[in-house]
């Protein structure tokens, strides 16, 4: 039980690190982090990238940042397939969203009983 701690907060944390720092580059326009995202306001886009993944990291709010996360990903995912570019770019991070969230609370999946959630 110590290990599965350990790497659900490991996780956690450094989904935090890579989603925020996204958000960053992107609110303070780094050049390669916002080439193709001029006419979408990358400013935009960072500062709710933070505030999602801020909601994710503490704990109360995991759920409502799950599934802001979830929606803005699945936002960006379209709009590279619309664009005819690699779904990996969102669908990575997305991935470890949910593998993260479903070791922090497996109760936010159907067909996974809340005995199984761990509570912090």
């Amino acid at each position: 039980m110590k290990a599965k701690k350990i790497i659900t907060t490991s996780l956690t944390a450094l989904i935090t690190l890579i989603i925020f720092l996204s958000g960053l580059m992107k609110f303070i326009h780094f050049p390669w982090s916002v080439a193709g995202l001029e006419k979408y306001n990358p400013s935009v886009l960072g500062l709710m990238e933070m505030i999602f993944i801020i909601l994710f990291f503490i704990p109360k709010t995991m759920r409502i940042g799950f599934i802001l996360l979830c929606c803005y990903f699945a936002g960006a995912m379209a709009t590279e397939l619309s664009r005819d570019a690699s779904m990996l770019n969102p669908g990575i991070p997305l991935v470890l969203i949910w593998i993260t969230a479903f070791l922090r609370d497996s109760s936010l999946f159907i067909g996974f009983p809340s005995s199984l959630a761990t509570k912090d």
